[in-house]
């Protein structure tokens, strides 16, 4: 249990013990306590279904995208392979990037892309830089058709956003985490599910039923890969934790 309170300027921490710890505004141990809860009450309010990108709906935590950004321009990959498009939001997000950058294409995977989704994205002025393909990501139809839109000696990012399942993920894992270059990631997104059991919407296996459970079991057993923070190049403050839907998301192909 949290209290927060705005005179003082302080959040105070019961941790069930009968102990109760206070930290000012000012620290990095308050701020951590807040952001956590306030993810969670973002989930549970739907608050990243309110934004879009350059006119495509785009639903995610906005830091998580100025995080990736950082990735991407990095890395500058040839190719960003994405699972589970939904509106298209995020296939702009990653085209206009690389419009920026003046390198990169986008492959946009979904077991359902609604008419009215495609219609628009195939209206849009950055639809050029995209790929839609219409299946089940772990099919082998949809793989093989990823890896013949794969050229050998392309630099490729893989992004997975589609059902999340433990098994699901570590299928698509399996799939297309051996198409990612040295140096490049795999990004499991939404690993948050595991603390969200209990909140509307969630389910209650997603304890150990949720991407980061598939991401933590994938690298224990592909050395090539490491779970690693990115490290951003700018920080003159002193929270060093991202606030993120997407805990040990990143996984740096190291070998």
């Amino acid at each position: 249990m949290i209290r927060i309170d705005s005179e003082k300027r302080m959040v105070f921490e019961d941790r069930g013990d009968g102990q109760v710890v206070g930290y000012p505004f000012a620290s990095a141990e308050a701020f951590k306590i807040v952001s956590e809860a306030w993810l969670q009450c973002g989930w549970d309010a739907k608050y990243v279904y309110s934004f879009t990108w350059l006119g495509r709906p785009l639903v995610q935590n906005p830091e998580d995208l100025l995080r990736i950004q950082e990735v991407l321009y990095r890395v500058k990959p040839d190719v960003l392979i994405e699972t589970g498009i939904a509106h298209g939001g995020s296939l702009i997000f990653y085209a206009s990037l690389f419009k920026a950058i003046g390198r990169g294409r986008v492959i946009g995977i979904d077991a359902e892309i609604r008419p009215h989704n495609r219609k628009a994205l195939e209206a849009h002025e950055l639809f050029e830089m995209i790929t839609l393909i219409e299946g089940d990501s772990i099919a082998a139809t949809t793989i093989k058709r990823v890896k013949e839109l794969v050229q050998p000696g392309e630099k490729a990012f893989l992004v997975l956003d589609s059902k999340h399942t433990k098994d699901h993920v570590l299928g698509e894992l399996a799939a297309y985490a051996p198409l990612v270059s040295a140096n490049s990631y795999a990004v499991v997104q939404d690993g948050i599910m595991e603390r969200l059991v209990g909140a509307p919407f969630s389910k209650d296996d997603w304890g150990w039923n949720n991407p980061k459970a598939a991401a933590l079991e994938y690298v224990a057993a592909h050395q090539e890969f490491a779970i690693e923070e990115p490290v951003f190049p700018f920080n003159e403050g002193i929270v060093k934790e991202r606030v993120s839907y997407w805990p040990s998301a990143y996984l740096k192909r190291v070998a």
